[in-house]
This record gives structure tokens, sequence and C-alpha cells, in this order.
């Protein structure tokens, strides 16, 4: 048994013809490989970061700006209200006059780098300040605490630039009063100063993050394209489009599956054939409820166009195992429809049994001929008449035994066939007097002939080469149905295998090498259940078959 190979494929795309003079644009041509495809995406997403980062860096910044120079404004704030000289001479200090609560400032501004410092009475008004006009002011402190005795830091705009502002209570030194407070101001640097700072960082992100984005993209996209065969997804797709339109359009039926009996592909026709659900891909055939017998085939069957009686159908099996890379990654089963075909073979050799018969008996009629022409010749015409006598009586009998019973031609041509077959077999076939059939139309006539043929040759090969050797034969007529029984004198039929004997491809003959055998009595089945009967079999000093087909077909 050959294996199906799975190679690496060449590039398979959509085919359309041409008109005359119609140039076809190469469609591999304009569409971007795998690899600058992900080269692309991965591009895509380092900008889209790298656009996100400076935001959130500004952001983070923003916070850092915050907290850092409010603590530093906070820290000068306090240093300056805890001063001596300022919590002396601002209760009675007066704006532009008191040079030492102005010298005071201006160290503190010194000292700390602030960019803003001012002292203001309690009722707001400015007495002294590094901006000159805002000295004499009333200062708004909008949502500061200190008028109420805490410190609070914020940002705010102070002579008419954003500052980060400290606001400390100065108290009188004897009674901690309140009695002003200090303010400290840190400029607020610029988004532009923030933006200066961070681009340093930011190109260093930008090549770091360009040089990962551009490995990663083309690893990822040799990965990929290994894993793909070297198909590019143009040529993926169009391959499984091939493969659809393929699969889905062959009448005969096609099922795969994996080492561990998972079906991986089904077509229509293998679902319909195989009666199976349309979400029967991805469980396996234990899942499905798939007949032991059935299973077996599609796992481990190797005999080329093996037939399987599958509900009420005749299927023919092809399976071949699947390799990729020496190993075996399941198998493929391709199924045909040979129900029709098996029932016109087993009626072509009804026939072809028939003639045999019939040349049998020309021979045997040649020789009574010869026999009648040499008594002529030697005058014994008294023995000449008791010899035609005694043949005329004994196919008269034979005939009327038959024609009486069955009014059925191809019926009754059968059994007569059939009781000649059995006499050079040394088997004595006898039709049971309270058989009664009518004429029957003609399905049911090529259906009774199938089942009363193949019950009876398998009665006379039970029987064969034992002593006293005989098949009984009844047919009865209801007005629903036909109902046939052989009866014969053979060993019988173990009480285990009394439904085993239905079987396709069981037998109990020695010789089973025909391709034929055990499948005579699975066809019988198959014609009874298709005409809504069946046939069973129990032992009675021998095995006994009783089928019955119903007058209306029944098939679906």
């Amino acid at each position: 048994m050959t294996a199906i190979t799975v190679r690496r494929p060449g590039w398979v795309g959509h085919e359309t013809p041409a008109a005359a003079g119609e140039e076809v644009p190469d469609v591999r041509r304009r569409e971007m490989s795998l690899a600058r495809q992900y080269l692309a995406l991965q591009l895509l997403i380092v900008l889209t970061v790298l656009v996100i980062v400076p935001v959130i860096s500004l952001a983070q910044s923003e916070e850092e700006v915050r907290r850092v120079e409010g603590r530093r404004a906070l820290s000068a704030a306090e240093n300056l209200a805890a001063n001596p000289t300022v919590r002396t001479r601002l209760p009675v200090a007066q704006p532009r006059t008191d040079r030492a609560l102005a010298a005071v400032g201006e160290t503190t501004r010194t000292v700390s780098g602030a960019s803003d410092v001012l002292l203001a009475r309690r009722d707001r008004t400015v007495v002294t300040s590094s901006d000159p006009s805002l000295i004499g002011r009333k200062l708004d402190v909008g949502d500061s605490t200190v008028l109420d005795g805490a410190a609070w830091t914020g940002v705010t705009d102070l002579g008419g630039r954003a500052s980060v502002v400290a606001h400390v209570p100065v108290q009188k030194m004897s009674s901690g009063e309140l009695i002003g407070f200090a303010v400290i101001g840190r400029e607020y640097p610029s988004v532009g100063e923030r933006m200066a700072r961070a681009v340093p960082n930011l190109l260093t992100y930008l090549a770091v993050g360009s040089a990962i984005g551009v490995a990663g993209s083309l690893l990822l996209a040799r990965r990929v394209k290994r894993q793909t065969l070297g198909m590019e997804p143009s040529e993926i797709a169009g391959l499984v489009e091939h493969r659809e339109a393929m699969l889905h359009g062959l009448k005969e039926g096609v099922i795969a599956v994996d080492p561990h009996e998972r079906v991986t592909l089904a077509n229509d026709s293998a679902r319909t054939l195989l009666d199976l659900p349309g979400d029967c891909v991805g469980r396996t055939l234990e899942e499905l409820g798939v007949d032991p017998q059935l299973r077996e085939v599609l796992t481990q069957g190797s005999e080329p166009d093996r037939l399987v009686l599958v509900g009420d159908r005749v299927l023919a099996f092809n399976r071949r195992p699947m390799q990729s890379h020496g190993r075996v990654i399941g198998s493929v089963t391709t199924m045909r429809d040979r129900t029709e075909l098996s029932s016109l073979e087993q009626e072509l050799g009804t026939t072809r049994a028939t003639s045999d018969t019939l040349r049998a008996q020309t021979h045997e009629f040649a020789n009574q001929l010869h026999t009648i022409s040499g008594l002529l010749h030697l005058q014994e015409y008294d023995e000449v008449v008791r010899f035609v006598d005694g043949v005329s009586r004994s196919r008269t009998t034979l005939y009327d035994e038959v024609t009486s019973r069955v009014d059925d031609p191809t019926v009754a041509a059968l059994l007569i066939a059939k009781a000649s077959l059995a006499t050079e077999r040394g088997v004595a076939l006898r039709l049971l007097p309270d058989s009664r059939v009518g004429r029957m139309d003609d399905p049911l006539s090529r259906d009774l002939t199938t089942v009363v043929g193949n019950l009876v040759d398998n009665a006379l090969d039970a029987v064969a080469s034992r002593p006293d050797a005989r098949v009984d034969v009844l047919l009865r007529e209801d007005p629903d149905a036909v109902r046939v029984t052989v009866h014969d004198s053979g060993p019988g039929v173990p009480q285990e295998h009394a439904d085993e004997v239905f079987r396709q491809g069981y037998t109990t003959k020695a010789d089973s090498s025909d391709g034929g055998r055990g499948f005579g009595l699975a066809l019988t089945r198959l014609v009874c259940r298709r005409r809504g009967g069946d046939v069973t079999v129990h032992n009675d000093e021998g095995a006994v078959f009783s089928a019955t087909l119903p007058r209306q077909e029944v098939r679906t």
C-alpha cells in the first residue's frame, strides 16, 4: 500500500482566462511578502508606542515637577516664615519701607534658587516681593489654606507665569497668632522644556525599539514561513479555496483521520454516506458512534476496494496512510456507493448459476436422448416407453410442485434450477407443501430472487458432504409482505454468532480468499431492511433462516 507523502507545494492562485490581447496582472508581484508585512506591522507598533511614550512621560514629568519643586518651595517658605526678623517686623511693616524684610527675602531667594519670594500681612497685603509690581497689592491666594493657619503647595499664576508655589503661615513669636504668610515660587517648566529634556531618552527608545522590532519581525516571519512550507498568505488562501472546492465537488466520499482517530477532514459525500453530523471534524470516531468494523476500516484497513455494509448501503473503501517528513500523520480514505452495483452482481451471479444449471440439464437431456436413440436402434420399444414415462414423471412432478405453489415465473425458475443443482450435489431440496406465492411486481420479484438464492446457496454450502443432507424452503405470502424460511440439516449457527453471520466479511467457509465470501447474507439483510423488513436465524436441528420482505419499498 502506497503512502501519501506531504511535500512542499508550489504557488497556488486563482487563474482566470484572459480575453484576447488582455494582460493578466501578476498578483504575486504586487503583494507584499510575509516578511515585509511583519516588518511593516512591527514598525507601526513601534511608532505607536513611541507616540504614546512621550505623552505618558510628559504626564509623569509634570507630576514629578510638582512633587519635587513643591517640596523645595515648601522647605524654603518654612525657613522664611520661621526667621525671627520676619516674625518680629511683619505685623508693623509697610510696603516698600522695610529694608530688613526685603533683605531677608532676597537672601532666601538666592539660597533656595527660587524664582519668586514675597511676604504678606494677614490682610493679604504684599509687604516685600522679588517682583516689585506686586508690592502693596492684595495677593489672590485662591484655594490656599494658609489663612486658616495651614501650609499649602500648588501650581498658580504668579507674576504672569505658571509657578509651583508654597504658602506657609507666619506666626507671632509670643502667642503663635497668625500675622501673615510667606510665599515661595519656583518657575514651572514649559512643555517644550520638558520635551527637550526627554529627547535623548526618546531617541534611545526609538533606536532600541526599531532594532528589536526589525529583528523580531524577521525572526517571526522566518518561523511562520517555515511552518507554512514557504508559502505566502495569498498562496495559502488560494490553496485552501482550491482544496475546499475540490473536496466538496467530488461525488466520492473523502475522510481523513489523524493517529488519535480524530476526524480532520470530511467532505459532503462522506458525511452523507457515513451518516456523520455536520460538526464531525475535530471529533473522534468513538465520539461519533462509528461502528467498530467501520472504525477498523478507516484506521487500519489496507485491502483495496474493500466492501463494507454501512446502514443500507454497500460502500467500497480505499485507505492510504499520510506521511510528513517520514512520520505518519494520519490516513485518508475514499469511498464509493456500490449498493446498486452489488445488487446487480448478486442477480448476475444468480443468473449465471441458473445458466450453469440449465447447461447441466442440457447435458442430462442429451444423455437421455442418446439412451432413447440407442433403445430404438435395438428395437426395444417397450423399454423406450418405460424410460420416457419415468423421465416425464420425474420432471413433471418437480415442475408441478414448484409451479403449483409459486406463480411468479422468476422465483419458480430459480427454485427449479436450485433443485437440479441440489440433486447434483446429493442434497434433497424441497419446497414445503404450505408454500404459496402469487405473481409479484418486478422490484419485489428481483429482491425475492436475491434473498431466496442467497439463503438456498448458504444452506447448500452448510449441508455439503453431510449424510441425509436436506434443505426445506417455505414461501408464504401475506397481504403486506412475503416471508421466506430456509431450514437446512447442517450443524446450525452458534448462538453467539447469530447476528455476526449477517456482517459483511463473516464466513465459516474454509476457502475465504474470494472477495465475495461472506457477502451473500449481508446483502440479504440489506435487501430486507431496504424494504423495511429483516432476516433472522435460529437453530432447530439445523439452521433456520427467516426473511421478511414487505411489499411496499421504504428506501430513504
